[in-house]
């Protein structure tokens, strides 16, 4: 299945700007991401006739709470087989104007360098490793002692709940299977009000057993599957006998009466 892209306008301005391309641990990006302003500094050192050693140290505002290492070194990759480029993207602010903005996409450069940042393993990069094992290691829920006894409910074999249901069901009483022609009546007389009921609403109406009353249902009405009336009872065709259908023959049979005169 082939994909179809549109075409958009591609800014090359600064397409001959060198850039690096520095892999860096996860840790480093969530830090970056929380802190504002300056994250660090980068140092240089080139020494003749071999290639330049690169450092970064990270700021203060990186170090508060001691869970970054200080130190990390650039290890150089080389990228002569390959051919990299940085891209961005910006979105259209107003996508409900009469003319829309289209997405505007900008080549910034070529990458020249390929780096990956790794922190140096010194006595504090140690230090902090061993500080997060530790805590690693630590159970999430330990005991404790306590001065005074806490409180504590006695179980309930009944709550207040489940006694008011039990009550109502003994006020109720059992339900008990009704002559059939008896919830038939039951049932023409509500099917006069509406034309579809849910099983329950007829259940509550006849107060009936349910497996009893669908076995009535079955012999006169019909099960809709399908929307609007989903899950609901209505009479067969020839149960029904509507108000408006009797107003409608009544004034059928005068016009034939008047005709015969």
């Amino acid at each position: 299945m082939s994909v179809v892209h549109s075409e958009k306008d591609l800014d090359n301005t600064n397409c001959s700007r060198g850039l690096w391309l520095v892999k860096i641990p996860k840790y480093m990006k969530d830090k970056w991401a929380e802190t504002p302003g300056d994250v660090g500094r980068l140092r240089i050192h080139k020494i003749p006739g071999k290639l330049p050693t690169v450092a970064f140290s990270s700021g203060d505002a990186i170090l508060k709470d001691s869970t970054v290492p200080r130190e990390h070194k650039f290890i150089l990759h080389s990228v002569k087989e390959m051919t990299l480029g940085v891209f961005s993207c910006t979105l259209p602010n107003n996508t409900d104007a009469v003319v829309p903005e289209q997405e505007k996409l900008y080549m910034e450069g070529q990458v020249i360098q390929k780096f990956e940042c790794q922190p140096v393993v010194d006595n504090n990069y140690l230090n902090q490793k061993r500080a997060a094992v530790l805590k690693a290691g630590q159970p999430a829920r330990k005991a404790e002692f306590i001065d005074r006894p806490c409180l504590s409910y006695r179980p309930i074999s009944k709550h207040k709940y489940n006694i008011e249901v039990e009550e109502r069901k003994k006020a109720e009483g059992k339900k008990a299977r009704d002559d059939k022609d008896k919830v038939m009546e039951m049932l023409y007389a509500a099917f006069e009000k509406h034309q579809y009921y849910n099983i329950k609403d007829l259940q509550k109406l006849t107060r009936q057993p349910i497996t009893y009353l669908k076995e009535i249902l079955k012999e006169m009405c019909d099960y809709n599957v399908k929307n609007p009336h989903k899950n609901m009872w209505e009479l067969k065709p020839e149960f029904r006998h509507y108000k408006t259908d009797e107003v409608a023959t009544g004034s059928t049979g005068g016009a034939d009466d008047s005709g015969d005169d």
